[in-house]
């Protein structure tokens, strides 16, 4: 009883893994009844099949006047879960040919292309047919994989007919329904991966993470999973920008590499700034590391020295103070607010700075005298008011 249960419970989740995997597209499948001539050829071509179609069964049936089939091929394949059933022999293979046939017959072939099908029905040769049937049937019936088989190129096929009655004419019903993969329906298949696999490789951001693997395993999964192939070509660049934006700020998120991100973005800024976009960077600052909650101290002490050569000495003190709120210990901080009590004529409480630090490094190798030369140097640069600067020298000296 327990041994039955369990193939019981097999043969649900494989037909249930089967449904999931694929389906039989009805919609899309394709009946055709044609009449040949005696002794003629004749082409029909199959120019539509879905995306993401992996295999098709096709059935062929030759019936005398006024005969109509028993059941369609759609019906029948609704008994079957997955084409494996069919190449394994499973009862649904039987009915998979006509109950009612006539007795004419044919033969015919398959090809890949307009031109070869055009031209078997020139001259009747199969040389370059990817499946032909020499011996005249009066019926028949087959399962072709598209996966790797010369039967199929963007997504048609052409069938190809020969009459074998040599007095009267024919009446030959074509069925085709394709098995569609469930995932490559969306379209993604390898060679789209490997574009989509591309463009995140030459992402800014890339080169500078660790874990790349887990991060392009993530981005791709976000972009497939969301459009299909179709969906996201049609983007514009503007609308792939924002996608991609979004996703590198997830996808670093999950793999725990969100510090490389927010040093890309400080640089950024950094070389906004050098280039003379004094606005841009201030922008790039506020708006994608402090708004974003991701600062720590030094992105106020960047923002405050931004706003300090560009003359805007308000803005600056509040930056380094919020600064200092989040690390009430950062030397560099300290220093920088003296530099605006300098230029906003609080000189005595700058000098108070300078004495009570003046004796500290403010980098591991960098005095708090070396930083104030080559601060009042920047600053003379930037045309900042430089008359107190001697002041704040014959303290340090």
């Amino acid at each position: 009883m327990q041994n039955k249960l369990t193939l019981l419970l097999l043969l649900i989740a494989t037909f249930t893994f089967a449904q999931i995997d694929g389906y039989w597209d009805k919609e899309r499948a394709t009946s055709k009844q044609v009449v040949v001539s005696a002794r003629d050829r004749i082409v029909i071509p199959l120019e539509e099949l879905p995306e993401g179609t992996t295999e098709v069964v096709y059935r062929i049936t030759l019936l005398d006047e006024n005969q109509q089939l028993s059941s369609s091929l759609v019906s029948i394949l609704k008994a079957i879960p997955d084409p494996t059933g069919i190449s394994q022999g499973s009862a649904g293979t039987i009915f998979l040919l006509s109950k009612i046939t006539g007795n004419d017959e044919c033969k015919y072939a398959i090809f890949t292309s307009k031109e070869k099908a055009l031209e078997y029905k020139k001259d009747g040769k199969t040389e370059k047919a990817c499946l032909y049937q020499n011996k005249p049937v009066n019926k028949d019936a087959r399962r072709i994989t598209i996966d790797g088989t010369t039967c199929f190129q963007n997504n048609a096929m052409w069938f190809g007919f020969e009459s074998k009655n040599w007095l009267l004419n024919q009446k030959i019903i074509l069925e085709v329904v394709p098995w569609v993969d469930a995932t490559l329906s969306r379209g993604w298949n390898v060679a789209h991966k490997q574009e989509l696999v591309n463009v995140i490789n030459n992402l800014k951001i890339y080169k500078a993470l660790n874990k790349k693997e887990a991060f392009s395993a993530c981005y791709l999964e976000s972009i497939t999973t969301k459009y299909t192939y179709k969906e996201y070509k049609r983007l514009l660049g503007i609308e792939m920008k924002k996608e991609s934006d979004a996703l590198v700020e997830t996808c670093i998120q999950k793999t725990g590499e969100t510090a490389k991100l927010v040093n890309l973005i400080r640089d950024k800024a950094s070389k906004a700034f050098e280039a003379g976009r004094y606005a841009e960077a201030i922008s790039i600052t506020q708006n994608e590391i402090i708004d974003a909650n991701k600062a720590v101290a030094m992105d106020y002490f960047s923002l405050g020295d931004y706003y300090l050569l560009t003359k805007q000495f308000v803005k600056a003190e509040e930056s380094y103070q919020k600064g200092l709120a989040i690390d009430p210990n950062e030397i560099n901080l300290k220093l920088e607010l003296a530099h605006v009590y300098l230029f906003t004529d609080r000189v005595s409480e700058a000098k108070e700075i300078h004495k009570t630090f003046k004796d500290y490094n403010v980098f591991p190798t960098v005095t708090w005298k070396q930083q104030v030369e080559h601060d009042f140097a920047e600053f003379k640069k930037y045309g900042l008011p430089s008359n107190n600067f001697k002041k704040i020298l014959r303290i340090l000296n």
